[in-house]
């Protein structure tokens, strides 16, 4: 399902920038759609790690089949040689179960992220072990379909900038930060 603010998010961006225009124009079907439950989007971003697509899928499977239902209180019942033998590392593990305890202990407060700011559900994200600014920034646009988030980290950002804008060429963050500053507040969009 289309965010509801996604065509006006589309119209505002396309008058204020004919490069953004063009690329809209050429994919109009394009939209977010939410990912799915805060835990599983998380656990399975854990998962994905540094490995392949494909490996990941293979690992996400087995885990799914060892733990059940995959929430926080199933992950947290299961020994973990258990997930370990679900093809995760010692670390991954561990980062799991952490995961799995900030949700069970309240730490992480997802009926309180429709009024949290942005900032405040990434730092509160990143307190998990295994989980950093990017994955935060990725999953509120997936999962939390927040309009202005701006992963400048992220390198398929990088390279879009840099192709689109720039013709290819190097550009410096602060080139592509102030770039981004025309683009508020549908950044993600």
């Amino acid at each position: 399902m289309k965010p509801e603010y996604w065509d006006g998010a589309k119209r505002s961006l396309a008058r204020r920038d004919p490069v953004m225009a063009g690329i809209m124009r050429s994919h109009p079907k394009i939209f977010l759609v939410r990912r799915g439950e805060p835990f599983m989007t998380l656990a399975r971003a854990i998962v994905g790690q540094q490995i392949s697509v494909k490996a990941a899928q293979s690992v996400w499977d087995r885990v799914v089949a060892c733990a059940g239902v995959v929430n926080p209180e199933s992950i947290l019942k299961k020994p973990r040689r258990e997930l370990r033998a679900c093809g995760l590392s010692e670390r991954k593990t561990e980062y799991i179960a952490d995961l799995a305890q900030h949700f069970a202990d309240g730490s992480i407060h997802v009926h309180r992220w429709p009024q949290m700011s942005d900032e405040e559900i990434i730092a509160e994200l990143v307190e998990v072990r295994g989980i950093g600014r990017w994955t935060a920034e990725m999953f509120l646009i997936f999962s939390l379909l927040r309009p202005d988030v701006y992963p400048l980290d992220d390198l398929g950002l990088q390279k879009g900038i840099r192709v689109a804008y720039f013709r290819g060429r190097k550009v410096a963050f602060s080139t592509m930060r102030r770039l981004g500053e025309r683009w508020r507040p549908w950044r993600s969009v």
